[in-house]
């Protein structure tokens, strides 16, 4: 059965869609490469993102599988034709690249490469990236280009679009780096109010212990046993604190991994038993699951702040093609239509907008003496 390449278009405006589906700029590097592959019918596709130091800050490869990537070793600079890409303003489309008086080699273990189209991606006069295609699967004669004009001005077209997704993601990066400044900022007031209260409790039982020590020894020996609960608690306090202010380690280790290690802290740091249990769950899109990640955060702050709850249980598992997030607690519980109208949110509005920002849902079920279930359900994984 031969190759048939997707066109017409419907395979354009599923290519332009991918794009602009995405906030991460990672994601969109990537749904960017897949797509201009696809659509062009190359065996293989890169995207490169300059830096300010002659080399690149992201390099973003289709048609290379992950034992070839480690194999070629670091990433390439800003020199032959990603160069001319980079610093100029026309496409380059050659029959042999390797036969271009620019062309400066590859490592022993890059594919071998012939035909070639690539072109710059600007943002107005600002150079944001390079894109190109190589090896066009379609006969040719020797020495001739399988990459067409008619290729070179739909690759022109992804590539204005490739600017907008690519600018809106970095917009996007931003305003979230701001909220997330904003987030610990908040953690750091509370972190402020909640040990400094422990503090001055902790240096008036002290006081009071001295002052007993001569004439009440057995008074003084209960004062300093309260003085141990209270640092212990200012303890807990600074270590939970730590826990939600160090970054997620979500690129690193994955979102199942990053809640275990999150628990695993809580539950040493809290009197109550936190547990998780995480099955069957694939890799998500970035922002789904940091919004996850959040809404966990949230969701246990309430448990082990608020709730007064012995046993807190997070689960995150796949449900008929969705990804589901549950945080279970057996605190006291509350109304929520009580709590909607006296204005005490408890976060739960930051976490119905984290949840429909990346086309997921909400649910909160609790009762007065009956603890609480936030559910939070992402298409996917």
């Amino acid at each position: 059965m031969s190759h048939r390449p997707p066109s017409g278009l419907a395979a354009v405006s599923a290519a332009l869609l991918a794009m602009s589906r995405h906030l991460e700029v990672r994601d969109v590097l990537k749904t960017i490469v897949a797509s201009a592959r696809e659509l062009l019918d190359a065996e293989y596709a890169a995207l490169g993102v300059p830096d300010d130091h002659g080399g690149f800050a992201q390099f973003v490869v289709d048609g290379v599988s992950e034992e070839q990537w480690k194999a070629i070793g670091p990433l390439p600079r800003q020199h032959g034709i990603l160069a001319a890409m980079l610093h100029g303003t026309r496409t380059e489309r050659l029959a042999d690249v390797r036969k271009d008086p620019r062309f400066g080699g590859w490592p022993s273990a890059h594919p071998d490469m012939s035909d070639f189209l690539g072109l710059p991606i600007r943002d107005g006069d600002e150079t944001i990236g390079a894109l190109f295609l190589a090896n066009k699967r379609c006969p040719k004669p020797e020495g001739v280009c399988g990459f067409t004009a008619e290729d070179e001005e739909l690759l022109s077209i992804l590539a204005q679009h490739a600017a907008i997704a690519l600018t809106n993601a970095r917009l996007y990066e931003r305003s979230r780096e701001l909220t997330i400044a904003e987030e610990r900022s908040r953690l750091a007031h509370e972190l402020h109010d909640a040990v400094s209260q422990k503090l001055f409790s902790l240096r008036l039982t002290a006081q009071a212990a001295a002052a007993l020590v001569d004439r009440d020894p057995a008074r003084a020996k209960g004062e300093l046993q309260q003085v141990a609960a209270l640092a212990a608690e200012a303890a807990d306090e600074l270590r939970a604190a730590v826990v939600e202010l160090r970054p997620a380690a979500l690129d690193e280790d994955g979102l199942v991994a990053t809640l275990r290690t999150q628990v695993q802290v809580l539950d040493r740091a809290h009197t109550a038993r936190v547990t998780f249990a995480g099955t069957g769950v694939r890799a998500l899109p970035a922002a789904q699951e940091e919004a996850l990640l959040r809404v966990s955060q949230e969701a246990l702050h309430n448990a082990l702040r608020h709730a007064d709850a012995d046993h807190v249980d997070v689960t995150l598992v796949r449900r008929d093609g969705a990804t589901v997030l549950r945080v279970t607690d057996d605190g006291r519980g509350f109304e929520p239509a009580a709590t909607r109208r006296a204005g005490r949110h408890l976060g739960l509005v930051s976490m119905r907008d984290r949840a429909s920002g990346v086309g997921g849902r909400l649910t909160v079920e609790s009762e007065p003496g009956k603890g609480t279930t936030i559910e939070m359900e992402i298409p996917g994984g």
